[in-house]
């Protein structure tokens, strides 16, 4: 099945060159089927290169998937056009008085800034407040699964003394998680960030448990016991050249950065990078969606609370 996205999103000429099965509004109104409702809150400066991102992985799965882009009316987008944000993307309070089967929470470049600092931070919490009571199951990503963890169970954040920048090899630790199921013993996950998330803070919450880690990266995947909440530390949702992107820009800004990790041949800047982990990355994303959406989510979206 499709993802169902506006007919003049550019994710929709993007995602259709690329063989992943798009249907637009029009088409879909002409389907007598229950869509699942997708809130993306888009966090992210680059929202056209995250929107198909995401929309790639949730299009490429068995079920339909009608996705609601939102973002956040306290912050004022100066990396995308704003014809784009009229155009495509609601205010929080826009939707706020519906029920989603899921949402993305994605993260955002504010790692140096305390949460409480953030200019969106207070909208933020209330957002994240709000999906508890109105969406199923909520995927939060990078920055956004710190800001939850620290808002909801009050884990904080901490500095690393260098970019966790790169692709590193994950394992499952809790084996009995439908989240990886069909997961090979070991895959990879790209990251980028300047903060963690230590271990010990998260055992020390009873009502989560941690999924995946990495040696190198540290821990990846936490979910509360029912699946209403998790939280996934790295970018799977990455395009081939994201991590590319990253490293030129910030070698042309003169700023200290290192090659990515296993991420180009030989660690040569100068070749191809070698993409390692798409499959997972869309296994990922079916899973959440299969079971942690469709199987469970009640057919009367009024009745999630």
């Amino acid at each position: 099945m499709p993802i169902k996205i506006p007919n003049a999103l550019p994710a929709t000429k993007t995602l259709n060159d690329e063989n992943i099965f798009v249907m637009t509004e029009t088409r879909a109104m002409t389907q007598d089927i229950r869509p699942l409702h997708i809130l993306l809150l888009n966090l992210m400066p680059t929202k056209i290169d995250t929107e198909t991102q995401l929309s790639r992985l949730l299009g490429n799965t068995p079920l339909q998937v009608e996705l609601t882009l939102a973002r956040v009316s306290t912050h004022e987008s100066k990396n995308t056009p704003e014809e784009h944000m009229l155009a495509f993307y609601k205010n929080f309070d826009d939707v706020a008085h519906l029920n989603f089967d899921g949402m993305i929470i994605t993260g955002a470049p504010v790692e140096h800034l305390p949460f409480e600092a953030v200019d969106y931070w207070d909208e933020l919490c209330r957002i994240m407040d709000w999906s508890k009571t109105h969406v199923h199951s909520t995927f939060h990503i990078c920055w956004g699964a710190q800001a939850a963890l620290y808002h909801h169970f009050g884990i904080e954040k901490q500095p690393l003394p260098e970019k966790m920048f790169g692709v590193f090899p994950h394992r499952v630790e809790y084996k009995r998680s439908i989240l990886f199921r069909g997961f090979d013993d070991v895959f990879m996950v790209p990251h980028s960030r300047h903060t963690t998330v230590e271990r010990a803070d998260i055992e020390k919450v009873r009502a989560l448990r941690i999924l995946a880690s990495s040696d190198e990266a540290g821990v990846y995947a936490v979910s509360t016991e029912n699946g209403r909440q998790i939280f996934i530390t790295g970018h799977s949702e990455y395009d081939p050249l994201t991590l590319e992107r990253e490293y030129k820009r910030d070698v042309q800004a003169g700023k200290p950065i290192a090659v990515p990790k296993n991420y180009y041949p030989n660690d040569d800047p100068s070749q191809p990078p070698i993409v390692s982990w798409r499959a997972h990355a869309n296994l990922l994303y079916s899973n959440w969606l299969n079971y942690f959406v469709y199987q469970t989510t009640p057919y009367d979206l009024d009745s999630i609370g």
